[in-house]
């Protein structure tokens, strides 16, 4: 498999494993926290994606995730190490039963969660900034030129798309070749070993790598794709070990997901690897480049998961 992955039309290499910040400030902070980015970058790791969103459903703080990694880079002076990934304009998650049916795209929207991101994460600019959801009552040229705007002005490098579909994603790369725009340079959308046979998911705003998605991935090398809940929620952990009763309320827990379970318990002994590795060895087995955002809670799992990348696993393992 490949430990480094280059982005197309930018100057960005990153390791094939992102570290995802969703426990930041929840289940690590502090030291803790330090212990994890510096095991990360110590072991090749460059990029690291937040949300300005994240973990704001845990009241008081907002914006925690972001703060977290703020302190992190203001201690440790490691800025230029690393490729610094955040996304703005999710719906609120703060106010009583939040909706994600919600829209928080207009540009106002944007410009306060970006500057906000600066100002936490204590930094001048974002490596990839993202629209974490979509608004399609707004044209892609809207959104596009707000991202153009954050772009000109040096507050991002390049920007991104999360839960997207592909025809919205066409429909913007048309735009930006028109204009001689670069376009999207990253896609956060929903892609593991167990998604084929999953039932679906309560949140119906997020988008699932499909194989139309995949196939424009094939396609459009410069926009990475960069897979969230790559470990499927710890459904093939506890399946395998604690048995049925630990996972029956998962929507990973179907038929097909219970053979895909035996591939992996096969795939483990095969290759003396533990199941976080063979489930995220599933990534490197794609016909594109893609970056899993993967969300550790402590150093040994971040140790653990960037070894994944290490074994020779090949893509008839995972013909399920």
């Amino acid at each position: 498999m490949k430990t480094k992955i280059t982005i197309p039309n930018t100057d960005i290499e990153i390791h094939p494993l992102g570290l995802g910040t969703v426990n930041a400030g929840l289940a690590w902070d502090g030291k803790d926290a330090d212990r994890i980015f510096d095991a990360f970058l110590d072991m090749g790791g460059s990029l690291i994606d937040t949300a300005h969103v994240y973990s704001d459903w845990v009241k008081p703080e907002r914006a925690r995730s972001e703060r977290v990694i703020g302190d992190w880079l203001e201690c440790s002076g490691k800025r230029d190490r690393i490729v610094l990934a955040t996304k703005g304009g999710h719906p609120d998650m703060t106010v009583p039963d939040p909706d994600t049916h919600i829209s928080r795209m207009k540009k106002t929207d944007m410009e306060a969660d970006l500057d906000s991101s600066l100002k936490q994460l204590r930094t001048d600019y974002i490596d990839i900034y993202f629209y974490h959801r979509d608004d399609e009552s707004q044209t892609v040229e809207e959104l596009i030129e707000v991202m153009e705007g954050f772009r000109r002005k040096g507050k991002i490098r390049y920007y991104g798309c999360s839960n997207w579909t592909t025809s919205r994603m066409r429909a913007a790369d048309e735009y930006c070749a028109e204009r001689g725009y670069r376009g999207f340079a990253a896609n956060q959308a929903l892609l593991n070993l167990g998604y084929k046979y999953m039932n679906p998911l309560d949140d119906d705003t997020l988008v699932y790598a499909d194989e139309e998605m995949q196939q424009y991935h094939r396609e459009h090398t410069e926009n990475l794709l960069m897979p969230y809940i790559g470990v499927c929620s710890g459904f093939f952990h506890k399946y395998i070990g604690k048995g049925s009763e630990a996972v029956k309320d998962s929507p990973y827990y179907t038929e097909g997901n219970l053979k895909t379970a035996e591939r992996v318990r096969m795939l483990c002994d095969k290759y003396n690897a533990t199941v976080s590795q063979v489930v995220l060895g599933f990534f490197g087995q794609q016909e594109f480049d893609c970056t899993p955002l993967y969300g550790p809670k402590n150093v040994e799992q971040i140790e653990e998961a960037m070894k994944a990348f290490e074994i020779p696993f090949e893509k008839e393992d995972y013909a399920v």
